[in-house]
């Protein structure tokens, strides 16, 4: 897993930010910190995290909130998939269901272990790569798939001019006198043509269906992102 990875700290008790981005940095990490809830989401925009740490008790916005904007408001929709870690005192089972509920990644209660909450870290953002490599796969399916519907229609439109020209040399042979060889050629040229047609149609449907195959065995995104939360 690449160390570089940018992490969002966000809390209101300056000894837990200098905490954590001392020991963060010097596992190689980039650190970048916020010290209440509008802050945090000013720096989300700006700075583009990969992980965000959040304290849930915070003046201005609390860490609830936070995640409830970043998570469904249209504003931050470019940062909604951004991991969240939530921290707080309560070890309270409606808020981590909550938190859950709107796309928490993990919860933590204070005090915490350190060596905790890096493991946490880490799974979060291996879980995170996870997700990002099966999208980027569904997304070459989908253009395989259209890479596939546009090949079948240009088939398609080469076929029946290819048909036309050879019905009429067929028509036309007879009556050719000394260019029937030509005619003739020109009618086995175009059956060839139209056999060649069909084999690329077959290949590119072998593709398509192999394409296809490959998304059933695959676990559905979304609820595959639901079981990795927890």
């Amino acid at each position: 897993m690449d160390t570089k990875k940018r992490i969002l700290l966000v809390d209101d008790e300056q000894i837990n930010l200098e905490f954590f981005d001392v020991m963060l940095t010097k596992l190689g990490f980039d650190i970048e910190k916020a010290e209440n809830g509008q802050e945090a989401l000013e720096k989300v925009k700006r700075w583009k995290p990969d992980l965000i740490l959040l304290d849930n008790v915070m003046p201005k916005l609390s860490g609830w909130e936070v995640t409830r904007i970043l998570k469904t408001s249209e504003e931050y929709r470019d940062f909604s998939e951004v991991p969240i870690i939530r921290f707080s005192a309560m070890d309270d089972v409606k808020d981590k269901v909550e938190g859950r509920e709107l796309g928490a990644d993990d919860y933590i209660t204070k005090p915490f272990n350190f060596s905790e909450v890096l493991a946490r870290i880490r799974v979060v953002l291996r879980t995170r790569e996870l997700v990002g490599q099966i999208e980027r796969r569904e997304e070459r399916i989908q253009v395989s798939e259209e890479i596939a519907s546009r090949v079948l229609a240009y088939v398609d439109g080469l076929r029946e001019p290819l048909r036309s020209l050879e019905r009429e040399a067929t028509v036309l042979a007879p009556e050719c006198g000394d260019a029937k060889p030509f005619v003739d050629r020109a009618r086995q040229e175009c059956a060839q043509a139209l056999a060649k047609l069909d084999g690329l149609d077959q290949a590119v449907l072998a593709l398509r269906a192999e394409a296809e195959n490959l998304r059933q065995r695959e676990t559905a995104l979304p609820a595959l992102k639901k079981s990795l939360r927890g």
